[in-house]
């Protein structure tokens, strides 16, 4: 199963792609949500984990 991880803290990233990995997951790590849109529109994940406090493609808070 192919995932795509979209995460901007580098120490929660290497955790959950050593425990996806060891769990025979292909993961692909991105850690803003502009190339985390572009990886979701141009390659083929079955399926994708993201983090929702990111600031979105226009820098503003997902929280606004």
């Amino acid at each position: 199963m192919r995932l795509l991880l979209a995460e901007d803290e580098k120490e929660l990233v290497d955790a959950l792609v050593v425990i996806l990995k060891h769990n025979h997951y292909s993961v692909d790590s991105i850690d803003n949500s502009e190339d985390a849109l572009y990886y979701l529109e141009n390659q083929d994940y079955d399926g994708a984990i993201l983090d929702i406090m990111m600031p979105d493609i226009y820098g503003r808070s997902n929280m606004n």
